[in-house]
């Protein structure tokens, strides 16, 4: 009887200490917009020293081809000298005004933006969630959860306190329902039936990357859209089983007396008022509607959204221009449900919405110009395609060309999230080199950005760097007061471990068993 209970708190320590070092190395990181101005630099100067040595590699790309040099060379360049300087200054302002995933982001936010303020997400969100039948409500909280993260932090404010309080009014442990619904916003990030906001900024992103070899590369905000659909069924089935089958039996059951709330009060649901359902309802034959409206354009052989010389889909219209449909396909319902529940009684409140959205994106705005300045530097200097070039080889060299390279790379992807909890900055970190790199073995920009999702969104859920990670502790001790961080990652672990041995799973049936495109006109293999 001793030795149990001597071992157990032994295991807690050391899991806590390991907890306390993944916390300490983050927090030496600086901040993400410091990280990049120092990146920045940092390749200014890098630039200097492989441009004094000489440093250059055989150009990989055939005769003819675009951006290939004319003598079969790539160099490095230097910015450490006269004509560097001059780039830099004559091209601050437009690295930054042409970085793809700035424009985009921006107006797939003013539709975001609109269909969120109005108040139509969090109805949506409540309808789906307290409305499910009791048996089924777990399903419906990680489904709610993955769909939800198209309006990113509409989740984490709205879903995840709300699981809890449904779980608890159901007898059930309300931090398994906090849990759940965390693993489907956080752990599911990359998994949706709908496009969002973050599928536009890590195509741009990947397509910068793409350009490094290949200058007129062009990567859809739908480039993963075919692999969001079928992983948000993986995701959901996994996430409830979890929730089920481990961590609601490791919760046990629970003493309200744990609680710092009165949950006499805040235990309470409170349904969607008459004017909500009918405005949601309107809402959803609005979105009905415009859904019918892109489809007639698309589908048809006559869909004016069709490639004008193909007939074709692929290289169309609708898949370069799919921000735009994310901007309209949420501003009319949101318009419409921000009508009728009296949240928009004139133009100007629209307006206001879209103008408070943007207000929120200074941080970004103040972070996308020190990454484009990091990625453009990297690619006038060539360290892009030197360091693409000189780990292509060492892959072919070790054998690692095949489709086993993918699993290295996602479990990678995985620890430096921990480390640097924000998806757009990771990636701008890491597609510059990686993506490169294994389009140089053979493998496309698209299903390089597919397998990067997977590895960034399944450890969302046990890193403390994670933007939200301290609003969902705050939200888990209402209901055990004396929680802390390690008792959550503990919670959340199954889950991130359970998805990523099922997205690996998926990713290998999906892209190499089955040879399915992970996105429309999306291909798996480049070259």
């Amino acid at each position: 009887m001793n030795q149990p209970q001597s071992q157990t708190p032994s295991r807690r320590s050391a899991f806590t200490r390991f907890l306390d070092t993944v916390e300490w190395l983050g927090n030496l990181l600086p901040h993400p917009v410091t990280l990049f101005a120092l990146f920045a630099l940092g390749v200014v100067l890098l630039s200097g020293l492989l441009g004094a040595l000489g440093v250059s590699v055989p150009d990989p790309r055939p005769e003819g081809a675009a951006g290939r040099s004319a003598d079969g060379v790539i160099r490095a360049v230097s910015l450490l000298n006269g004509d560097g300087l001059r780039m830099i200054v004559l091209n601050l302002v437009n690295n930054f005004v042409s970085f793809v995933p700035l424009g985009t982001v921006l107006v797939a936010l003013l539709g975001v933006g609109v269909a969120e303020r109005s108040g139509l997400l969090g109805a949506a969100i409540r309808a789906l969630v307290l409305n499910a039948p009791r048996h089924v409500v777990t399903v419906a909280v990680v489904f709610g959860g993955v769909i939800s993260n198209t309006a990113s932090e509409m989740g984490y404010v709205v879903l995840v306190p709300l699981a809890a309080v449904v779980f608890y009014s159901l007898g059930r442990h309300p931090l398994a329902g906090l849990a759940a619904a965390f693993a489907g916003v956080s752990g599911g990030y990359s998994a949706n039936l709908l496009l969002g906001t973050v599928d536009p900024l890590l195509a741009g992103i990947t397509q910068e990357a793409a350009r490094l070899i290949d200058p007129d590369y062009m990567v859809d905000a739908s480039a993963n859209w075919y692999f969001m659909i079928v992983s948000t069924f993986l995701i959901t089935a996994v996430g409830t089983w979890i929730t089920v089958a481990v961590v609601e039996p490791k919760l046990g059951r629970y003493d309200p007396g744990q609680a710092q709330i009165d949950l006499d009060s805040e235990g309470r649901l409170e349904p969607l008022a008459t004017r909500e359902k009918r405005a949601l309802a309107w809402a959803g034959v609005a979105a009905l509607g415009m859904a019918l409206l892109i489809a007639l354009s698309v589908v048809p052989e006559w869909g004016v959204l069709r490639n004008p010389e193909t007939g074709q889909v692929a290289n169309s219209p609708f898949l370069r221009g799919i921000v735009a449909l994310i901007l309209v396909f949420f501003f009319v319902p949101g318009v419409v449900y921000g009508w009728l529940v009296g949240e928009f009684r004139s133009d100007r409140d629209v307006i206001n919405a879209m103008a408070d959205t943007m207000g929120t994106l200074g941080l970004y705005i103040v972070l996308v110009f020190f990454a484009a300045q990091f990625v453009a530097f990297f690619g006038w200097t060539n360290l892009g395609a030197i360091t693409a070039v000189t780990g292509a080889e060492l892959l072919e060299r070790i054998g690692l060309t095949g489709p086993l390279v993918f699993v290295f790379f996602i479990l990678m992807c995985c620890v430096v999230n921990l480390m640097l909890g924000s998806a757009s900055a990771q990636w701008a970190v890491t597609a510059p080199i990686f993506v490169p790199m294994l389009m140089l073995i053979g493998y496309s920009p698209e299903v390089v950005q597919a397998a990067y999702r997977i590895g960034d969104s399944t450890t969302n859920i046990i890193t403390p760097m994670m933007s939200y990670f301290g609003l969902i502790l705050a939200f888990a001790t209402r209901y055990i007061k004396d929680l802390g961080i390690g008792t959550l990652i503990a919670t959340m672990l199954p889950y991130s471990i359970a998805f990523l041995v099922g997205w690996i799973v998926l990713f290998y049936l999906w892209v190499f068993a089955l040879g399915m495109p992970v996105g429309p006109a999306a291909p798996t293999f480049y070259g």
